[in-house]
């Protein structure tokens, strides 16, 4: 989807004069925001398109990272690709399953005693946050029919020890 074209649903949902006012900009702009940007002169650079560019610019993914906490959500970045023939769903399904299930294991040991502490929270995030990482590139794989990379990150992932509370 195009910025203009997220503006244009935004817009459906919210005034464009309000959007204005609050910004102190004008009307025409904003309604322009919503248009893709043409040599004849309609559309106009919007907040997103220049977001984008200072991003690109500073090579700064904290910048993404505090607009989705902003929002409240958290940025996942999606892995690169590297399409392969070769595909093996079953494992790749069963590894997403178990990843999940040690998630599930992690919280019912930490909240054995009725109570989570920071550390025990600290680790249950390290490993959601691990998860849906591995969820996206599940996703991806899914999309694109690429397994082979998904297989060996999950075997590296088995070579590392595992930590537990006892």
């Amino acid at each position: 989807m195009e910025s203009h074209e997220i503006f244009k649903e935004a817009f459906k949902k919210s005034s464009p004069k309000e959007v204005a006012s609050e910004l102190g900009v004008s009307l025409s702009l904003v309604y322009k925001w919503a248009q893709e940007q043409s040599e004849s002169g309609s559309g106009s650079r919007n907040p997103l398109d220049r977001l984008l560019e200072i991003i690109r610019l500073t090579d700064e993914p904290r910048i993404i990272e505090w607009l989705c906490q902003k929002t409240g959500g958290y940025f996942v970045r999606n892995p690169e690709s590297t399409c392969q023939q070769g595909f093996e769903y079953l494992p790749a399904t069963n590894e997403i399953v178990a990843q999940f299930g040690s998630l599930l294991t992690r919280i019912s040991q930490a909240a054995h005693d009725n109570s989570i502490t920071q550390d025990e929270a600290a680790e249950i995030r390290t490993d959601w946050d691990k998860l849906k990482c591995f969820g996206e590139d599940f996703v991806r794989c899914c999309e694109e029919g690429d397994f082979v990379k998904m297989a060996v990150e999950a075997k590296k992932e088995k070579e590392e020890p595992r930590k537990t509370l006892y």
